[in-house]
């Protein structure tokens, strides 16, 4: 497993790659508080989740799966990033 994030500077991410299913849990753990909310949309034609706090988008992430296991995970949370997604409506 592993773990690529973009903040674009402006968010929390990791600067490198998190590689290891325990540090990929760990990292996330300590990024997104228990209090935001979560739902499944489309990105670019495939699942996703956004991640949103305050009724914001802080992340939208997807996932690469390969033989039905989750061996990556992308989390996008630079909000110039997510101010085009959500110009172009994510669907659900």
């Amino acid at each position: 497993m592993v773990l690529l994030t973009d903040g674009g500077g402006l968010r929390k991410a990791a600067l490198r790659p998190i590689v290891g299913i325990e540090k990929v849990l760990r990292f996330l753990a300590s990024v997104y508080p228990e209090d935001g909310s979560t739902e499944q949309v489309m990105v670019n034609g495939a699942p996703g989740l956004r991640f949103s706090l305050g009724g914001e988008t802080d992340v939208i992430a997807t996932a690469r799966v390969d033989d039905g296991m989750v061996t990556g995970l992308y989390l996008v949370r630079n909000p110039e990033k997510l101010r085009r997604l959500q110009e172009v409506e994510l669907t659900r």
